[in-house]
């Protein structure tokens, strides 16, 4: 026990310190490289501890070893800027202008239900209210919504909570989201008549296609 108590404690100490010299102080500004080094740090000292054969002699060498790697790692992208995209990754517009980046989508593995819940997660209950959206290196989505969702004016204000509706996805990659059709108590007759009034010919063609009460339906083509 008393073994498996030095371990542990300087196991503690070594990653506390290692931490600290790498500056990763929160865990929502780790990158995928990131976090797959701090999986294999939290694998170093476990083994290290439950394993007889494995002493702390053993576990700082392989601790300090992975760390003077991920050390080396955080001067290069300081120091060389071209291998930034290549461990840390870089940011991708998947919105410009309002519009949804097919390739920037794919680029990020992002499909469409993913990158609602992220802008959701920002105040942005609809894509129609977004300018610009930029998929962060961790993760994360960063919103810039267009100006008058961003500062209503005060004759607009009455308005809007008078219209308050939640839009609804009805096409998603060339496919009619039919429980959404559903919901707004329409059928596939009467959003071909809409997308015809955008000469739209098929739904098959559309990337993207958004309804909100009282607004015209929001379509993107591939």
């Amino acid at each position: 026990m008393k073994d498996i108590f030095i371990e542990a404690l300087f196991g503690f100490v070594a990653l506390f310190i290692i931490a600290k010299v790498l500056g990763k102080t929160q865990i929502k500004q780790l990158t995928a490289f990131d976090f797959i080094s701090a999986l294999i740090f939290g694998e170093l000292v476990g083994n290290g501890i439950y394993d007889d054969k494995v002493g702390v002699k053993e576990v700082a060498f392989a601790v300090f070893l992975w760390g003077a790697f991920l050390y080396i790692v955080e001067i290069l992208t300081q120091k060389f800027k071209r291998t930034r995209s290549v461990f840390e990754g870089k940011p991708e517009i998947v919105i410009r202008n309002g519009q949804l980046q097919r390739d920037a989508l794919k680029r990020g593995k992002l499909d469409i239900n993913q990158l609602q819940h992220l802008l959701r997660s920002q105040g942005a209950f609809s894509v129609r209210e977004v300018e610009f959206a930029v998929l962060e290196t961790d993760g994360s989505v960063s919103v810039l919504k267009k100006t008058l969702d961003q500062t209503p004016k005060r004759s607009d204000l009455n308005l809007m909570v008078e219209n308050v509706a939640l839009p609804w996805t009805l096409i998603m990659d060339g496919e009619i989201v039919q429980d959404n059709l559903a919901e707004i108590n329409q059928d596939e007759q009467w959003l071909e008549q809409e997308l015809q009034k955008q000469k739209i010919e098929s739904y098959q063609d559309v990337f993207y296609a958004e309804y909100k009460e009282g607004e015209a339906l929001f379509v993107q083509t591939y």
